[in-house]
């Protein structure tokens, strides 16, 4: 879409926001997060926009992190540069993987030498903040090595590390992929050695696992998705964005065409929305405390949980707070799900 239209959309609905009683007590805006896409598509220019229209019209916070997600092959030097003028100071790499076949496997469209080119570029624009995405759990026939990306992507020095692990979804290529058996997922044994070794290899390298898809080092955690887990209040702006403050979630039309329709015309962009009661906060305070490397406080924890998830190793102790451990990760779903 063109860089124009994209901006003036954004923003349109951006206006809409400001008479929302969120903005009642006018908070100061902690963070930004260019995502859920590919931002790096549109023309620099478009970004600091954006970026100028909001802080115009809401207070950005000193030192505010401000996050865009870039692939590999968008990375030039005058793009990395534009984005740090226009007040980038963090971005996120889509590297998955390094080995040509598996970026291939997954229809990417840049090549392993591209990702050091784009990280100098990162560098020369003098943004210090580099976190950069591997895709782990592939299917064997692929031969793919996890080790040697691991050991490539930390060779690479990035701030922050995020590490997801492949899932088989309904109505996608892969669901479908899977369903025919043209595809074979990987079993489970094989999923939670990647991830251990994962868990083993940040670790080692000095980077703090501090959630269970993210890992920094000291200073560099990603203070957008912390939020995320904190339940802070946060805006979503653009086709299929969410939106969550309280226990009220919202979230946008999918398609460009009607969000783009919508916003400029001045009617809701919103396609969905729910308010979650008191049992599915509580449930949802304790599952995002799970995820991260604060826990939860054991209080919140029935007595016999907290000495079935020791005794197994999936959690421990600390201070009052009860930390799953990486063995308690690759549990996380069910071991959230047996406290509700």
């Amino acid at each position: 879409m063109p860089t124009d239209d994209f901006v003036e959309t954004v923003v349109a609905e951006w206006r809409v926001w400001q008479a929302h009683p969120m903005w009642v007590a006018a908070p100061i805006i902690e963070t930004v997060y260019f995502g859920g896409g590919t931002p790096s598509h549109i023309d620099p220019s478009g970004i600091a926009r954006i970026l100028a229209r909001i802080g115009a019209d809401r207070s950005i916070a000193t030192g505010a992190e401000i996050t865009l997600e870039a692939n590999p092959d968008d990375l030039t030097e005058s793009a990395a540069a534009a984005w740090s003028a226009a007040g980038i100071n963090r971005v996120s790499l889509g590297v998955q993987s390094f080995e040509p076949a598996v970026l291939q496997w997954m229809h990417r469209t840049h090549t392993a030498d591209q990702v050091p080119l784009a990280v100098d570029a990162i560098r020369a624009a003098g943004i210090g903040d580099l976190s950069l995405d591997l895709i782990f759990g592939l299917p064997a026939a692929l031969g793919r090595s996890w080790e040697r990306d691991l050991e490539r992507a930390l060779a690479l020095a990035p701030e922050h590390l995020s590490l997801y692990g492949l899932t088989v979804e309904d109505h996608t290529p892969l669901g479908r992929w899977t369903a025919t058996g043209r595809v074979t997922p990987v079993d489970e044994e094989r999923y939670a050695e990647e991830f251990l070794l994962a868990h083993d290899a940040l670790v080692g390298a000095g980077y703090d696992h501090y959630e269970v898809s993210n890992a920094g080092k000291a200073g560099y955690r990603a203070r957008h998705n912390s939020a995320y887990w904190r339940r802070a209040p946060f805006i979503g702006l653009g086709p299929s964005a969410h939106s969550g403050f309280g226990a009220e979630r919202r979230w946008n039309l999918r398609e460009w065409q009607a969000y783009h329709d919508a916003a400029v015309s001045g009617r809701s962009v919103v396609a969905g929305q729910e308010a979650l009661g008191p049992e599915e906060v509580a449930l949802e305070e304790i599952y995002l405390g799970l995820r991260t490397r604060e826990g939860v406080p054991a209080s919140r924890l029935p007595v016999e949980i907290r000495v079935a998830w020791g005794r197994e190793g999936w959690a421990r102790p600390e201070g009052d707070r009860i930390v799953l451990t990486a063995e308690g990760w690759l549990r996380l779903d069910a071991l959230a799900a047996s406290v509700g």
